[in-house]
């Protein structure tokens, strides 16, 4: 099965690794026979295809598929017929959102996974917690303070264990900058560079789906720079104390395009031909059976225009924030690049440490005028250029030394190798035989961290000024 939470999203020569580096994958202890926890997702979109298959794959000797929830027929449909394979529909028991704690009690459910919209978070969390059962929460925890102070509050009265997904923190090349960081090569740290390009195929996907609208997603400062924050809180082992930020959306949206003159568009991707930005749902069958055969039940749309009206949500974002510990972070985000990819210098009383990553290092297009996805496969037919190659270098310079590279482990699975190793834990955590010495899992206070500066910047946004996060009033003390 598909793993991809983001079919759009680059797939780096990890995602084809079977085997990672020395000590990036815990160690774990045997399965005890018939100790398989029982396992509801809850939002079968496409994000939930990873979770489908590690229960029903390498996890399937420690966790049991027993239900699912989503208002879409359709999409319970897909994931169901591909649960039974062969042997047909598994006819698992399907439930609505309003049914979620019968589903709980009903399925005597152990732990329910949370792939569901952004906005919905908050109250299918709280739920859950408060019907018995143990939450997987996709990113980000939520979106509003409202949504922080009900998780945290469902938290402290049931006393259930939450586990946010942070997958970027077990890509190898992450885990380690915060090695080296740890080890004091480079000091006490004092600032923080970080720089993230989404190209025009994985960045103009989220101006397509329900991400354009910021009621649903809060931005991309909330859905996709969660995953950033979370990165430096943990890099550094500190807390975010200020945010300022600004923003805009400057790229897509029907006044982007008006300005330059781009004329009339069709609506949606699908059966567009000659336009890099359409996404036609034909063209993948797993989204054409999420998505176009399912809008029926619901309406809506995978695949629109992403130089149409109706975008709230900023394609170009920088923040500085300030750090309790003395840090400052300084941050940008732009979602029409022409390559992907992401830079982050760390400044340290002792040194510097630069990683550089390259996921995909040019769109290119197809004689068909569609862009290639992996031009890497085969680069003398698309012309992709030798100066941006993908891959990954983590530098190390002490002051009055010269550079030089930290080697970083092989990984396995999607998203910079972290995916598959973030399961392992997900599935397996109660099983392992010591502690994480990096300190890669993640619980609720570190998505409360996380979201904590995307809802700051999203106020300072609205106010031009800088925001306290403690004013902010999240439920918790951070």
């Amino acid at each position: 099965m598909v793993n991809d939470q983001n079919p759009t999203a680059p797939r780096p020569a990890s995602h084809r690794a079977t085997e990672a580096g020395a000590g990036v994958v815990p160690d774990f202890a045997p399965a005890p026979h018939g100790g398989q926890r029982r396992v509801a997702v809850v939002g079968t979109g496409h994000r939930a295809g990873m979770y489908v298959g590690a229960i029903t794959g390498e996890h399937a000797d420690v966790a049991t598929l027993v239900a699912w929830l989503d208002p879409n027929p359709g999409r319970i449909d897909y994931y169901d017929a591909l649960v039974g394979g062969e042997a047909g529909a598994a006819d698992l028991p399907r439930y609505a959102p309003d049914e979620l704690e019968q589903m709980v009690a009903e399925q005597h459910v152990d732990v329910v996974v949370v792939t569901a919209p952004d906005h919905t978070h908050a109250d299918l969390v709280a739920r859950a917690l408060a019907a018995g059962a143990d939450v997987v929460v996709e990113k980000p925890l939520t979106t509003t303070v409202e949504g922080c102070r009900r998780i945290t509050g469902a938290v402290a009265e049931t006393g259930r264990d939450l586990t946010m997904t942070f997958n970027y923190r077990y890509a190898p090349r992450n885990s380690s900058l915060r090695e080296v960081i740890r080890s004091g090569a480079i000091g006490e740290v004092t600032s923080v560079h970080f720089e993230w390009a989404l190209d025009t195929v994985h960045g103009a996907d989220y101006f397509r789906r329900w991400h354009r609208d910021k009621q649903s997603s809060g931005g991309l400062l909330v859905h996709k720079s969660s995953h950033h924050f979370d990165l430096v809180n943990w890099w550094l082992d500190d807390v975010p104390a200020r945010v300022y930020a600004s923003g805009a959306l400057r790229f897509y949206g029907d006044k982007n395009a008006d300005e330059r003159g781009l004329g009339d568009r069709p609506a949606r991707g699908t059966g567009a031909t000659g336009d890099p930005f359409a996404l036609d749902l034909n063209d993948d069958p797993r989204l054409k059976a999420l998505y176009l055969d399912s809008e029926q039940h619901d309406g809506y749309i995978r695949d629109q225009d992403v130089f149409g009206p109706g975008i709230t949500i900023e394609d170009n974002m920088a923040l500085v924030v300030d750090y309790r510990g003395g840090a400052m972070l300084t941050y940008s985000l732009n979602a029409h690049s022409p390559w992907e990819g992401y830079r982050v210098t760390v400044n340290g009383t002792a040194g510097r440490a630069e990683l550089s990553v390259v996921e995909r290092g040019a769109i290119v297009l197809s004689p068909e005028g569609r862009p290639v996805l992996d031009p890497s496969a085969n680069p003398g037919a698309y012309g992709t250029s030798v100066l941006r190659p993908e891959g990954d270098h983590l530098l190390v310079q002490r002051h009055w030394e010269a550079a030089t590279e930290y080697p970083i482990p092989a990984g396995i699975g999607g998203h910079g190798g972290g995916d598959a190793i973030l399961l392992k834990d997900v599935f397996r955590g109660h099983l392992r035989i010591s502690d994480d010495p990096l300190g890669r899992p993640a619980g609720y206070l570190d998505g409360v961290r996380a979201v904590a500066v995307g809802i700051a910047a999203n106020r300072s946004l609205l106010t031009g000024q800088p925001v306290t996060i403690a004013d902010l009033d999240l439920g918790v003390e951070l």
